[in-house]
């Protein structure tokens, strides 16, 4: 994922003619240090992003149980700004927030225009007034993806000006699906994945989305509905769903996602389900903002094996014999930079995530060319005259040959190619797709642990 070139306010850099009224003194006083502006449709939804967005002005909102917050009046007064909701992905094996969803502070409203692409634009300007680095999971219309390029012009004019690629931005397409013509939908899904961005599905098991959509389509993410998280805990009948569900979405080689887990039994029952990747109130307070700095929350330890819910059959690899699942269940997703930065700037994108273990040097295709270890490339620049020599030249000089495995490479033989450089051996794997391109990495830790199960389990 490609991240703003230094740690300093991407925001500020890169939009053109920002008026002066955004400096320190703002007087609404949410964000001094970056936008304060939304986006509202301008009469032509196909052209660039409107030199004066909207000011953000305060109104309140209702978010639905789904989001697990509650922004509401008494008798007809406010009782606090509307703000955008900023829910992290959460690794539970790590603990690491891996990404960053946005949930709109007007979903759907007037201020952002039914069935628009207001609401995706707004993520992208509250996350550049957060300025986080982490990759961005945001809404978008079923209908506006099925209008094909013509109706997220506004969304690529935003990602140039804040400085974003659209490889870092995982697309949750919303909506009656349903009633959307399946020729046009899986026409603009295409369309989007060839730009770069990653496509997901949400609400998986309460929306009225046809289960053979998910094999047409190929999403890299699919998001349960909060309500079934909640209650297959409980409910053997919904935990069986769940499980369903997690092992198609996994056959579809998507990553699975829980979201809104509130209770340690929950937790216990997702893990259960095989699932890695969760958020709710349970793992990030609703305040959590990624300009807190906080990439790292804490993740309650799994319950005793005896209350844990049973793993479903199937979803831990083949019975612990051959060579394990495919390194794509692991991937997570990849810190990538232009193939001509430097090394300055790659030491800005480490400096602003500590969580970041490499930076993926590719080149305009998406396709890895380089590979910047962290530690080393740390250590380098922190010798004796290592900024003064290599800060301004470029980072390739100091990257590695990545270490390349194809998607469907088994965790075995994603191992024996990490050993093949004893120097080398705990570096990333760069998981690339059928062409070439850089679809994430994949830490050796992840299959360390994967392999010791596998060992235990027999």
């Amino acid at each position: 994922m490609t991240l703003p070139s230094s740690p300093a306010s991407p925001v500020a850099a890169s939009v053109p003619g920002a008026p002066s009224a955004y400096h320190p003194d703002d007087p609404q006083g949410h964000h001094p240090a970056g936008l304060v502006r939304r986006y509202t449709p301008a009469a032509s939804a196909t052209g660039p992003l409107p030199s004066p967005f909207a000011p953000g002005t305060p109104h309140a909102t209702h978010h639905g149980s789904h989001h697990g917050s509650h922004h509401g009046t008494h008798h007809g007064a406010p009782l606090r700004p509307a703000v955008p909701l900023f829910l992290p992905v959460v690794d539970l094996d790590t603990g690491g927030a891996i990404a960053v969803q946005v949930v709109p502070e007007d979903p759907g409203g007037v201020a952002g225009g039914v069935g628009g692409v207001a609401d995706t634009v707004n993520g992208v300007l509250a996350a550049a007034r957060e300025e986080t680095a982490l990759p961005l999971v945001l809404p978008i219309s079923a209908t506006v993806v099925a209008a094909g390029s013509a109706g997220t012009a506004p969304l690529h004019e935003a990602l140039r000006m804040c400085n974003r690629r659209p490889r870092e931005v995982i697309l949750m397409i919303e909506g009656d699906l349903a009633a959307v013509g399946r020729t046009a939908l899986l026409s603009g899904i295409d369309g989007l994945r060839a730009v770069g961005y990653l496509v997901a599905f949400g609400e998986l098991g309460t929306a009225p989305l046809p289960l053979d959509l998910l094999a047409d389509a190929a999403p890299y993410v699919i998001a349960l509905s909060g309500d079934l998280v909640a209650r297959g805990a409980r409910d053997p009948r919904r935990g069986a769903l769940v499980e369903s569900l997690v092992r198609l979405a996994r056959g579809a080689g998507a990553h699975v996602l829980a979201p809104g887990v509130r209770e340690e039994t929950q937790l216990a029952a997702v893990r259960g389900w095989g699932i890695r990747l969760a958020q709710g109130p349970l793992l990030a307070p609703l305040d959590w903002r990624p300009s807190h700095g906080h990439n790292r929350v804490h993740v309650p330890l799994p319950v005793p094996e005896a209350e844990a819910v049973p793993a479903a059959p199937g979803l831990t690899g083949p019975g612990g014999y051959g060579l394990g699942p495919r390194v794509q269940e692991f991937l997570l997703p990849a810190v990538t930079l232009p193939a001509g930065s430097t090394a300055e700037e790659v030491v800005g994108v480490l400096s602003a995530e500590p969580s970041i273990t490499s930076v993926v040097l590719v080149d305009e295709y998406q396709r890895p060319q380089g590979s910047v270890d962290r530690s080393r490339f740390l250590l380098f620049m922190a010798g004796a005259y290592g900024h003064a020599l290599h800060a301004k030249k470029p980072a390739s000089r100091l990257a590695d040959p990545p270490k390349i495995v194809a998607k469907t490479t088994p965790a075995i033989a994603a191992m024996q190619v990490a050993g093949r450089d004893n120097t080398r051996a705990y570096d990333d794997l760069v998981v690339v797709d059928e062409v070439g391109r850089c679809m994430g990495v994949v830490r050796i830790s992840d299959l360390l642990r994967h392999v010791a199960e596998i060992q235990a389990a027999r």
